[in-house]
């Protein structure tokens, strides 16, 4: 059976925890390929909220093995809290698997993103201060220290001693704080080893094995599209490939066994943290979308920028990532409004762009060119099908599908779980 690949087509947080859960009882693993505890997933099962923050959201699905891949970095503490997290509200965790070769974040990134980000000032990126980024530097860097470091503390040793030694330098003479001893960060790791060592497997191996099999392999990226170093708003982005193509490296799992690739879309488009952002709303009608659609980060509390839906965006997304399907979400939020602008092309100095302009400047310089659609007053959270979705609905959903690159094989009217029309089943071979 090929595995399936959930991506992001905005800037985050569109949905794609919910994409998973939905699937979550047809899939027999689902796997995080990148990112850390600093973009999370808000899931709601039978009007019940999980906010997962490290964890992928097939735990949720009671059969489902979820495993953190080989392209994650992950903070140990924050991992064991969420598991005890859930345990209190009955989920099972026992389930959940780690790659031997994800990386680590150490207390020490932390404080190196955060006077990072302090010294920068005015040039601040916007990160949440987890220490992603710079364990993304270590692990590019070759300083980085993986799980399977934490069962020799020798190599742990030697590997934190390595990374400690230009990080104090720069803490002590830069950034006037304290050098960081390595005995404290060896014993911080040592002290999760026990508990960590029964869920650490080689997932590359487990994970193909389970496609030789037969299983159904699902990879949920976290961030987005356009948090992606390469193919993102750089420097506005995160610091691995949240895109298709990452998900492949952060997995394990070779480009030839994917099969499905699923873009998560907004009805509107939402980002948090410094950037370009062109259709951005800061107005009453910002504050309107914020507050209905609930756009407040699930790790940070931070509320979100908001504006209207992007289709140049989308298409890009749909070419990057060669996607097969959109999950289109949060069509709800835009219940009762009069009209409805998509933004269909850019204005760069006078000169019409239909697709991303190739420059950063340019990008920078891009305002919106607008179609408007007539909206809807209708309830449609009880929708299963098109045709129960209200005639404007209808056609504002068709009309995003053709402007988008990719056809909707999805739609969520609701944040519960079952409050998703299917248009085109998400498993299986890609049918016409």
């Amino acid at each position: 059976m090929p595995a399936i690949v959930i991506v992001g087509a905005q800037w985050g947080d569109e949905g794609k925890g919910k994409a998973t859960d939905l699937l979550g009882g047809r899939v027999d693993y689902v796997v995080k390929p990148n990112g850390g505890n600093n973009a999370g997933h808000t899931v709601v099962v039978g009007g019940e909220k999980y906010e997962l923050k490290l964890i992928p959201a097939g735990i949720l699905a009671p059969t489902t093995i979820p495993i953190l891949g080989n392209g994650c970095v992950i903070n140990l503490e924050a991992l064991f809290e969420e598991m005890d997290a859930l345990e209190a509200r009955g989920a099972d965790t026992s389930r959940l698997r780690v790659s031997a070769n994800a990386h680590l974040v150490a207390p020490f990134h932390q404080t190196m993103d955060k006077v990072t980000e302090r010294f920068l000032g005015k040039r601040a990126i916007g990160t949440t201060g987890r220490g992603i980024g710079p364990a993304y530097m270590d692990k590019v860097g070759r300083l980085g220290v993986r799980v399977q470091d934490i069962f020799d503390e020798s190599i742990l040793r030697q590997k934190v001693e390595g990374s400690l030694r230009q990080k104090n330098e720069l803490l002590v003479k830069i950034y006037n704080r304290r050098a960081i001893e390595a005995d404290e960060i060896v014993e911080y790791f040592l002290g999760f080893a026990d508990r960590l060592r029964p869920l650490v497997i080689d997932s590359e191996l487990v994970l193909n094995k389970a496609l030789d099999e037969d299983k159904v392999v699902l990879m949920e990226g976290g961030q987005a599209t356009f948090l992606d170093v390469d193919h993102g708003t750089y420097p506005f982005v995160t610091s691995s490939n949240p895109t298709a193509g990452g998900a492949s490296v952060g997995s394990g799992i070779g480009p030839t066994r994917i099969q499905r690739s699923i873009g998560i879309i907004k009805a509107y488009t939402t980002r948090v943290g410094a950037g370009p952002f062109p259709t951005e709303l800061f107005d009453e009608m910002g504050d309107r979308l914020r507050e209905s659609g609930g756009e407040y980060g699930v790790n940070t509390g931070r509320p979100r920028r908001t504006g209207w839906y992007d289709s140049v965006l989308a298409r890009y997304a749909s070419r990057v990532n060669g996607f097969t399907d959109y999950f289109l979400t949060k069509l709800d939020v835009l219940t009762g409004l009069e009209k409805i602008p998509v933004c269909v092309a850019y204005d760069v100095d006078g000169v019409r762009h239909d697709e991303v302009p190739m420059t950063q400047s340019d990008f920078h310089h891009a305002k919106p060119i607008f179609e408007y659609f007539d909206g809807w007053t209708e309830d449609i959270t009880d929708a299963k099908t098109l045709e129960d979705l209200p005639e404007n609905a209808r056609k504002y959903v068709l009309a995003l599908q053709d402007l988008s690159g990719c056809r909707f094989s999805a739609i969520g009217v609701g944040p519960d779980r079952d409050q998703t029309i299917v248009v085109h089943d998400l498993i299986g071979p890609v049918a016409d």
